[in-house]
């Protein structure tokens, strides 16, 4: 069954749309997500504008600001109503884990 588009956020997604709760434009956002992950998860250009283009037209992001080619964007509230989401699923997932592997149950 094929997932539903933003059905599960990649880490990618989730690091991109937590990090538009402030305004930043594409090539400083690959940076934060890196800079916050600590290297763990890098944006390439292409995935990072393919993302963005994808995140506006489903009205999760909204540009805010064009200088030339340097653009940025920030997270609107069906953007955050995404992230919530994945965190809520995230954290159910810990749940589990701590329940049946730390907690030795079958």
């Amino acid at each position: 069954m094929a997932r539903e588009k933003f059905g599960t956020l990649t880490e990618q997604m989730f690091y991109i749309l937590l990090c538009l709760q402030s305004e930043w434009c594409g090539m400083d956002l690959m940076e934060r997500v890196k800079e916050m992950t600590a290297g763990r998860v890098a944006i390439g250009p292409g995935t990072l504008y393919n993302l963005l283009e994808s995140f506006q037209e489903a009205g999760m992001i909204r540009q805010t600001k064009v200088e030339g080619r340097r653009r940025s964007y920030r997270i609107t509230q069906n953007g955050l109503r995404a992230l919530d989401e994945e965190y809520r699923r995230l954290t159910e997932l810990a749940g589990d884990y701590r329940r049946y592997r730390e907690g030795g149950e079958a």
